[in-house]
């Protein structure tokens, strides 16, 4: 593994992932058209800590739980689960049938090794500012409230492109430990790119948050509800080019890169989420293009 200014290159950052097919095809046919088995779950794709996984209900269900948690499905039986970054072995998948009779499947769960980081010298906390103290908990209101908005939206079923490519400077999973006590790891992918350079939405989606106010972490941050539970965040934006409750496309520019809220320099941080699920935007965008600048 070949690091280039503590950033991975992106040749290497498949390394991570061996055995693992990334950006893989999201949009396929409907079961009565694939013909699959109407008695068992079908999967596109592996399942692993930080992963999406596209899934199709058996025939004739009512509902799907995770776990315990409801699962959305379409009309078409086609459903999105994802694993969080620290998601245990594996996990319980039920189909209730509208006979009342369940199909229930055990998941096995891929583990990752994360970069990890060891500061035995520093604190785990800096002492926050009676401004982020005062400011903090109206931000998170706002950032929990977009996440709880659902629309009829379809981007959870497409190609996900990268918001922009360039050199991967942060990845997904990698953490910090101060004096034996862990940080919180890194929620997203970082893309350095200089202030001002457009982004543009990976996938179809609605805007559920377009802070033009900075806030104390994030600065400027978009959400965009891609549908099904699953959103994304881009944070530290100089630019939002959208508002809230727009329909925006794949591939449609949203804004541009900047270096506002906490940050050392300009890049885009681009985190996503399925529920509560914190994953891996690699995972869904697959290897980052070869970029001529």
């Amino acid at each position: 593994m070949r690091w280039v200014g503590g950033a991975i290159v992106a040749g290497a950052v498949l390394a991570l992932l061996a055995g693992v097919s990334v950006g893989a095809d999201r949009s396929v046919a409907s079961p009565l058209q694939s013909g699959q088995s109407r008695t068992a779950f079908r999967f596109d794709g592996p399942m692993i800590q930080g992963g999406t996984v596209l899934g199709t209900a058996p025939a004739l269900t009512s509902r799907v739980t995770l776990d315990g948690r409801d699962v959305p499905v379409a009309p078409d039986g086609r459903f999105l689960i994802a694993f969080d970054r620290d998601a245990p072995a594996s996990a319980d998948l039920v189909a209730t049938r509208v006979d009342g009779s369940s199909l229930r499947q055990t998941l096995t769960i891929q583990p990752r090794a994360w970069r990890i980081e060891r500061l035995n010298t520093l604190p785990r906390f800096a002492q926050p500012s009676a401004e982020f103290q005062r400011r903090r908990p109206a931000e998170l209101a706002q950032i929990n409230a977009a996440r709880s908005k659902s629309h009829d939206v379809h981007g959870w079923r497409q190609d996900f492109m990268w918001p922009v490519t360039g050199r991967i400077s942060g990845l997904f999973g990698s953490q910090r430990i101060y004096k034996g006590e862990p940080g919180a790891y890194h929620s997203g992918v970082d893309v350095a790119r200089p202030t001002g350079t457009p982004i543009i939405a990976p996938a179809d989606g609605v805007v559920v948050l377009a802070a033009q106010q900075p806030f104390t972490l994030e600065g400027k941050l978009l959400m965009l509800d891609h549908g099904m539970s699953l959103n994304s965040a881009f944070l530290h934006l100089s630019r939002i080019d959208v508002k809230v409750g727009d329909v925006v496309r794949r591939g449609q520019r949203i804004g541009a890169i900047g270096t506002t809220g906490r940050s050392t320099g300009p890049h885009l941080h681009w985190g996503m989420k399925w529920g509560s699920a914190r994953i891996d935007p690699l995972l869904i965008a697959g290897s980052m293009p070869v970029t001529a600048d």
